[in-house]
């Protein structure tokens, strides 16, 4: 079975930086688009980043200049680097993939990790 793990969110000051990381793992044959979507309290979850297994990337309007989404694809990793974090930017952010193992495709989701802004 295949799970997608993130990690590196936490507390951090307006005008901070973090970066995120998402592992894949299990059986895998091959990894597609890899992206990462958030959700803050009472809104929809929305698309922040997505990147494609050629490394074309895709950015909410509202990240654009200060996210920068990247992949390993032999570690079957994804990252988002932020930088000059927002109280706004405060929410869960979860990974995404279409994962392949051998005879199937599936979309996976990660548990999400928490990140905060504080102004």
């Amino acid at each position: 079975q295949v799970q997608l793990v993130e990690s590196g969110g936490d507390l951090v000051q307006a005008g901070g930086s973090l970066r995120l990381s998402c592992a894949a793992s299990g059986s895998i044959f091959s990894i597609g688009t890899m992206g990462w979507y958030r959700q803050a309290p009472g809104k929809q979850r929305e698309l922040v980043a997505t990147i494609s297994i050629v490394g074309r990337t895709n950015y909410a309007d509202s990240v654009k200049g200060r996210f920068t989404i990247s992949r390993d694809n032999a570690k079957n990793t994804v990252y988002l680097q932020m930088n000059s974090l927002k109280p706004e930017d405060t929410a869960v952010y979860s990974c995404n993939a279409d994962v392949w193992t051998r005879g199937s495709k599936s979309n996976i989701w990660g548990p999400g990790t928490q990140v905060t802004v504080s102004s």
